[in-house]
């Protein structure tokens, strides 16, 4: 089918970039499920199309190791995270957006700036930190360290978006006796569902996939997270690392973020063209 106003051969070159950015995209995902589901001496053979079919890398993943609490400990901290993030961030972004006050682009510009800090630069104040707290090798220290960089994240975007919502639904709350906080929860609240959405699953796939933190902060394995405990699968040497297993754990941690991006797929595409265009 061809593109209204473009020529056969163009159209020909788009599906054909797009269909090299799906495989490009898609490729590594269906070879770890096709690694996954294939015995320690089939792996070492390529096929691009498996005939056989085996589950023991799944069942192996459990045993000997505490990956279930590891999975439970991932859906905790991500989940706690996102959760304060955007409510101290829905608060942040409505006096940023609405409220005019001297200075506020420099605290705007302090808290972009602080989300472009590497990780590696924070690793040791932040481990101080935790320290002095008592938090270390607990699963609110990861809480507390992964907010520096999904907070300033949450407040810039939430910003953006309440700035484009119009002037006129607040100034008809205040003319009936609203004050900022009902203004925010009863007017401005539901209308924020999909720029929600699109943060709180982008806030959420950063923490669920962070590993430095998580690694530096945690010491037992009941209290770690997946992308450390899968980081930690060995086998009797280095050449003998079980790949199976390895893969068959990150299948099993990529199929959450998958199913919940096809579960809002709409509600994120609507949040990430919010503002785009002003009526």
């Amino acid at each position: 089918m061809a593109i209204p106003g473009r020529s056969r051969p163009a159209t020909a070159a788009f599906y054909a970039a797009v269909a090299v950015i799906v495989v490009y995209t898609v490729f590594p995902f269906y070879w770890a499920v096709n690694s996954s589901l294939q015995t320690p001496q089939e792996l070492f053979d390529v096929t691009w199309f498996p005939f056989s079919f085996s589950f023991g890398n799944y069942a192996h993943v459990f045993d000997g190791q505490p990956f279930g609490r590891n999975i439970l400990n991932s859906v905790f901290v991500a989940v706690l995270t996102v959760g304060i993030s955007l409510a101290l961030s829905l608060t942040a972004a409505h006096a940023l957006a609405r409220v005019r006050f001297r200075g506020r682009g420099l605290l705007l510009l302090a808290i972009l700036s602080v989300s472009m800090f590497p990780q590696v630069a924070v690793l040791g104040g932040m481990y101080e930190l935790i320290r002095s707290l008592g938090l270390y090798n607990s699963l609110y220290g990861l809480v507390l360290s992964y907010m520096i960089f999904t907070l300033p994240f949450t407040v810039w975007v939430l910003t953006t978006f309440l700035r484009e919502l119009p002037r006129e639904l607040e100034d008809a709350a205040i003319m009936d006796g609203a004050g900022p906080w009902t203004t925010l929860t009863r007017v401005f609240l539901p209308l924020m569902g999909p720029a929600l959405v699109t943060t709180g699953l982008l806030a959420f796939i950063a923490a669920w996939n962070e590993f430095l933190f998580a690694l530096t902060f945690t010491l037992s394995d009941s209290q770690r997270t997946v992308p450390v405990a899968i980081a930690n699968f060995s086998g009797a040497s280095q050449f003998e690392l079980p790949w199976g297993n390895i893969m068959a754990a990150s299948v099993i941690v990529t199929v959450p973020l998958i199913v919940l991006v096809l579960v809002f797929q709409r509600r994120i595409v609507s949040g990430l063209t919010a503002g785009a265009v002003k009526g």
